[in-house]
């Protein structure tokens, strides 16, 4: 029987997930189905499942989405030839990219312009690695362990021009030993500062081990292709935590894999919504309640895309029409996106 439940704080939606939703969820609202959505919105099934249900189609080709309909690209960024692509044949283009993924794209373009030779630490396959990768692939190295740097570095042309960028899903102690290696080569390695590192996934990991220490499992909400989510598990892992399962909701968690712990430790993913978290909680039924534990306090706002932002005046005009007043569909206007909740947005959508 599970006598106390830790709950990591932060965890769950980051600022660039909070903003991609709303999105999304506004354009439902707004437009006529179907909404295309080029790749998942995020990556977590069930988020994706809930938006699927409300009729958005889920594509991997913008090619297949029809002309002059509402289209929406995912928060993981998307490559410029995708984007160029989307925006043709009359179609109403939102771009959801993170604010901090169109910054690895914007100096990974820069380094590229001025002659770098640009190491780029993350996943192969990985949305976000394969749209990055796409912004200079003649002078892009993708590298996902330190076993691929030599490879990775044995053209380079200049050894004063070697620069180092990583996917925001990773935290800094995730690709630091890479980042070591390289500067050991070439000690004038560029590299970005640690305002360009995602501070949701650092902030989420810091919270995590603070509670693995303290718990005897630990439940990560999320799903398996969140490479964040996946890195969560590690992180209880290697915090010393014996008992760790990583589920997309309530319905996975088989409680007799968790053995019998008095103390459980729970964090979510940055793609994974608070209803879940709460729902696991309330599965674990702790007979002493639950504990937040506190590491930091996250204040960023992204505001909506620059495409919703500039259509506020007709879409405000249209959804007082269409859904009786706002286009969130809650009483909230669009202009008042700071104070929405992305998590609240999806409930009310399911309703």
């Amino acid at each position: 029987m599970v006598e106390e439940v830790l709950l990591a704080e932060p965890r769950g939606f980051c600022a660039g997930v909070e903003m991609a939703i709303k999105a999304l969820a506004w354009m439902v609202r707004i437009f006529e189905p179907p909404v295309y959505c080029y790749h998942e919105i995020v990556h977590n099934r069930l988020v994706v499942d809930r938006f699927r249900h409300l009729g958005v189609v889920f594509v991997e080709d913008v090619d297949a989405v029809p002309p002059g309909v509402p289209l929406m690209l995912s928060a993981h960024g998307s490559a410029p030839e995708v984007v160029a692509a989307a925006r043709a044949k009359g179609r109403f283009v939102v771009n959801a990219v993170c604010p901090l993924v169109t910054k690895v794209h914007h100096e990974a373009k820069v380094r590229a312009q001025k002659g770098y030779t640009v190491l780029y630490v993350g996943h192969a396959g990985h949305d976000e690695a394969v749209g990055t990768l796409a912004v200079a692939p003649e002078q892009m190295r993708l590298v996902e362990h330190e076993a691929d740097l030599e490879s990775a570095l044995a053209d380079v042309a200049d050894p004063d021009r070697v620069a180092l960028l990583a996917q925001t899903t990773l935290a800094l102690h995730d690709w630091e030993g890479i980042m070591n290696g390289a500067r050991a080569r070439f000690p004038e390695l560029w590299t970005a500062t640690r305002d360009d590192l995602c501070f949701a996934t650092t902030n989420r990991q810091a919270a995590l081990r603070v509670v693995s220490a303290r718990s005897d499992a630990v439940v990560v909400i999320g799903s398996a292709n969140s490479s964040n989510t996946v890195a969560l598990a590690k992180v209880a892992a290697d915090a010393g935590c014996e008992r760790v399962v990583r589920v997309d909701g309530p319905d996975e968690l088989d409680l007799d894999a968790l053995g019998d712990p008095r103390v459980v430790g729970v964090t979510a993913g940055a793609s994974a919504p608070e209803d879940l978290v709460q729902a696991v909680v309330e599965k674990l039924n702790p007979t002493r309640g639950v504990e937040p534990v506190f590491v930091t306090d996250e204040t960023e706002y992204f505001p909506p895309p620059r495409e919703l932002r500039d259509l506020l005046p007709a879409l405000e005009a249209l959804a007082s029409l269409t859904v009786g007043g706002s286009p969130s569909g809650t009483g909230r206007s669009l202009a008042d996106d700071r104070s929405a909740d992305a998590s609240r947005a999806l409930a009310d959508l399911r309703g």
